[in-house]
């Protein structure tokens, strides 16, 4: 019984690391290409454009993305992971590319056991940053990103100096203990991906701090050839403008001047304008506007009073009942995004929003409060609560 079950092993063993002849039939090339999740809508030169166009120049057969293979089977990606849905798939997609879901979560009774949480559905009102709140990039280095910074050693150093060094106390370890089981699981996806390319160029876009474990996991597999994806070339600056699309921009814009990024202050202002001009175009419809109001008012250009007008102007316009060009919510039922705490209201309601946030700045409180009011009447229950419950975000912050 016991040779039988170690000969079952052995074969199970020998299945998960198919070495050997394969690597005959053609070693595939493989690229890592390590990302800073939604990095892309802050930092000019990870720019979405830059990513789809680099998928045009690479042309992959296939590109493996961070999710489990159940949930991107539904179509379900994580909130945060802009490169995934808001670049990637879509790039697929037009191109009939391949895409390879590569991801390992526990399973739910898993997260409950080890972190007490679901930690894939925030909660109703999310904090205002940290763990499962809005996101953010607070410190100013993020606007330095580059398309290949993981292709530095100096990015990964600190990561691999964490997962290599238990927590000082072992039942505060899960973290790390996680992050080095769901990377290998990754790399294995990977592997069993790469075996059913033999000949062919396959690009992986993680998040960078797997980057490095994947690799060590697969780079004695001769089937496999791991190449810097530096190596497959950098697109030009025409490729990445024609590769960018309204979307993109609406996604940058929106992401630096409706969500919570903008009160960080950590923003590239002149490169925002420079896609807000591109966005506008000679006629600029009820959303540029709205997002040009909210350049203005930000970089200092008007004033409150000003930026109430520019508002009220939008919320009376019949034209702007119209969804933004992108929002980043992935539940509807919400009045949130994962950066945006209205993120998903149209553009005619976000002016009312705007508009009361205006009116507080200028201690007009009681009429701010009449638009939320009359906003709130025309949503459901649920995102009538969350209103509520973020309108505090939208008064001046009291003197600490």
């Amino acid at each position: 019984m016991l040779r039988r079950a170690f000969a079952c092993l052995t074969l199970l063993i020998a299945a998960a690391f198919p070495h050997g002849a394969q690597a005959d039939e053609g070693r595939t090339r493989l690229a890592i290409l390590g990302v800073d999740h939604a990095a892309q809508l802050v930092a000019e030169n990870d720019q979405p454009g830059v990513l789809a166009a680099y998928l045009d120049l690479v042309k992959p057969a296939a590109v493996c993305i961070e999710r489990p293979p159940e949930q991107a089977s539904r179509q379900d990606f994580y909130e945060f992971t802009y490169e995934v849905q808001g670049i990637i798939v879509p790039w697929a997609a037009k191109s009939g590319t391949t895409i390879c879901p590569i991801d390992w979560t526990p399973p739910m009774d898993d997260q409950l056991l080890g972190f007490g949480i679901d930690l894939d559905t925030p909660p109703e009102i999310r904090k205002a940053q940290g763990f499962q709140g809005f996101l953010t990039f607070p410190e100013r280095k993020i606007l330095d990103w580059d398309f290949f910074a993981a292709e530095d050693p100096a990015t990964l150093a600190p990561l691999q100096k964490w997962a290599t060094e238990p927590a000082p106390r072992a039942d505060r370890d899960l973290p790390r203990r996680l992050y080095l089981y769901r990377t290998f699981m990754q790399a294995q996806r990977i592997r069993a991906a790469a075996h059913q390319h033999k000949g062919e160029t396959m690009l992986v876009v993680v998040g960078y701090f797997h980057k490095p474990d994947i690799e060590a996991i697969l780079k004695n597999d001769p089937a496999i050839e791991l190449v810097s994806p530096a190596s497959l070339g950098r697109p030009t600056d025409g490729a990445m403008r024609a590769a960018t699309t309204a979307e993109h921009r609406s996604a940058i814009l929106a992401f630096n001047l409706l969500g919570m990024q903008a009160a960080t202050g950590v923003v590239n202002w002149d490169w925002i304008g420079r896609v807000l001009v591109d966005f506008s175009g000679a006629d600029p419809s009820p959303e540029a506007r709205l997002l040009q109001a909210r350049h203005a008012i930000l970089t200092g250009r008007i004033t409150p009073a000003e930026a109430a007008r520019r508002y009220q102007a939008i919320a009376n316009d019949s034209e702007a009942n119209k969804p933004f060009g992108w929002d980043g919510v992935k539940d509807r039922a919400r009045l949130d995004s994962f950066f945006d705490p209205f993120g998903n209201l149209d553009v005619r309601q976000r002016a009312r929003v705007e508009l009361a946030r205006t009116l507080f700045a200028q201690g007009k409180n009681a009429r701010a409060e009449q638009y939320l009011d009359q906003l709130a009447s025309e949503l459901s229950p649920r995102k009538a609560l969350q209103l509520r419950g973020y309108t505090p975000l939208l008064k001046p912050a009291k003197p600490s």
